[in-house]
């Protein structure tokens, strides 16, 4: 079944976007089977102080539909694929590879404004993956007669991307040349950028203030320009505005939990959004609300996201109202992870170490994603490391990576130790019991998240990428390093995977095109 759908994946048309705003995307037959989550709440939501506002009180915000329009489209539109946030992040290699091999690098243009957090040059940051997107025939000619952005480069096979530039680029996949002119966001971008399945839009979060608007903005692809801002919200409950975390689009809708403590559900038609409702939320024993650095995961009707306290929780999409609260002891930026199995989805996170002091743990944990019932927990001890007055937390920074094939049953991530400081590694854990499997020794500490490859035979292949450059191909059954080399100064972006190829940038100002083999 795992490979018949990754078949299928490859040969996918993006028929429903053309050059005029597109309807959403009709259910299938067989997805208008597809149930609805129950409509309740645990008693563990009393842990939070909740504001729930519906600005558009005349529909009833029930999602449109509940199948995940990712898996309809021909490339990634989002972190780590789609609504689950973990596929696709797998490429096909033939036989046993040996090596990884630079085929193209593009590069950013850099900037040096003077912002409270310093100066952010450009290339890539924390989260920063690159989409990949492989236009229809229609699509191709629709920008042709549209857009003024194009260059002679443009293709239908198209990479996008956020720069700490604070500008997004568009690379021709196969030549590594510009594609269309970039797009000054306004400011610095860190996390991912999102491409809409079902309209020619791209959302961007800015990261760091230096310039207003700060906030979001939407790219109109037909027009080559920002047609949308959504600026600082001044009610929120934290008064840090970026939005590191990658917006995702469920049931006609949009999703994008923010910094500031809040989750924003958005009306969308092409080149424009409309707030429909937004839910704020924080501990009860808390005077403040935590941001929202992870990228926000959805099964069916329920969303689920973390913040940095280690709340993690599960909102009703339809309803924006809470179902359940759970405590993971600490900071959460990797974004959670769904498997979903006889209708139930199960959730897998790890947190960082930031606000246990000197010394703490990470928490890796599975749990029930309907009542929010923690099935197991694994601990990883770290640390902190100290560089002249600043610190870097321990734990995880990643999105684990699903194991299927001969990895069937694993879940494999990275984790910044720190022990001895900036030691990393990547392991692999049991999904059914929390096990740890293999833990493979990292030349630094990993933020960037691991990608998978497979083979005829159903054989895992590892890409890991670590922030001092280094790259490494791992055998995923064992664990056993097949091949490193340093290629960047420091991957902190996760990769998109493309075949037997994979794009991610660096800080500095390198985006590279690698391939397995």
């Amino acid at each position: 079944m795992f490979y018949a759908a990754l078949a299928a994946l490859a040969v996918i048309a993006c028929g429903n976007r053309g050059a005029n705003a597109p309807a959403p995307v009709e259910e299938e037959p067989e997805a208008q089977s597809i149930q609805r989550f129950a409509d309740t709440t645990y008693a563990s939501v009393n842990n939070l102080k909740l504001e729930l506002v519906v600005v558009d009180t005349l529909g009833n915000g029930a999602l449109q539909y509940l199948d995940d329009p990712y898996n309809k489209v021909d490339g990634t539109y989002t972190f780590r694929g789609n609504q689950f946030r973990e596929m696709p992040v797998r490429g096909t290699v033939s036989g046993n590879p040996t090596k990884i091999v630079k085929v193209w690098e593009f590069e950013t243009d850099r900037d040096n404004t003077a912002t409270s957090m310093g100066t952010w040059g450009g290339g890539t940051g924390w989260t920063g993956q690159p989409m990949y997107v492989h236009w229809s025939d229609s699509m191709v000619t629709a920008f042709k007669n549209t857009s003024p952005g194009l260059t002679s480069e443009f293709g239908p096979r198209e990479v996008i991307l956020g720069s700490l530039s604070r500008r997004v680029y568009f690379i021709n996949f196969e030549t590594g040349k510009a594609s269309r002119k970039s797009v000054d966001s306004g400011n610095t971008i860190k996390g991912s950028i999102s491409v809409d399945p079902e309209y020619a839009q791209v959302y961007v979060g800015h990261g760091v203030p230096a310039r207003e608007p700060f906030g979001a903005v939407l790219i109109d692809l037909y027009q080559h320009k920002i047609t949308h801002s959504f600026g600082r919200d001044t009610k929120a409950w934290r008064n840090w505005q970026a939005y590191d975390g990658c917006p995702i689009v469920a049931g006609g809708y949009l999703f994008r939990p923010g910094e500031n403590g809040t989750v924003y559900k958005f009306a969308r038609e092409q080149g424009n959004l409309k707030l429909v409702a937004y839910l704020r939320f924080r501990e009860a024993k808390e005077a403040k609300a935590a941001g929202m650095e992870s990228s926000m995961a959805v099964c069916r009707n329920y969303g689920f996201v973390g913040d940095n306290r280690g709340n993690i929780v599960c909102i009703n999409l339809d309803t924006m109202k809470p179902v359940w609260h759970y405590d993971n002891h600490d900071d959460t930026d990797g974004s959670i992870i769904v498997e979903e199995i006889d209708g139930v989805p199960y959730l897998y996170t790890c947190s960082e170490m930031e606000k246990q002091g000197e010394r703490g743990s990470a928490y890796f944990v599975k749990l029930n994603g309907l009542t929010g019932e923690k099935l197991w927990e694994t601990t990883f001890p770290c640390r902190m490391a100290h560089v002249g007055t600043k610190h870097f937390d321990g734990g995880m920074y990643s999105t684990p990576l699903m194991g299927h094939g001969d990895c069937e049953g694993m879940i494999i991530t990275n984790i910044c130790d720190n022990n001895p400081a900036f030691h990393g590694k990547t392991v692999a854990l049991s999904r059914s019991t929390g096990e740890v499997l293999w833990e493979h020794e990292l030349l630094r500490y990993a933020w960037s998240s691991p990608a998978g490859f497979y083979n005829e035979e159903g054989k895992l292949f590892v890409f890991v990428a670590d922030c001092y450059g280094n790259v490494y191909l791992l055998d995923g059954k064992t664990g056993k390093r097949i091949f490193n080399t340093k290629v960047g100064d420091n991957f902190e972006s996760s990769p998109v995977v493309v075949d037997d190829c994979l794009v991610m940038g660096s800080r500095g100002s390198k985006i590279y095109k690698l391939r397995i083999q």
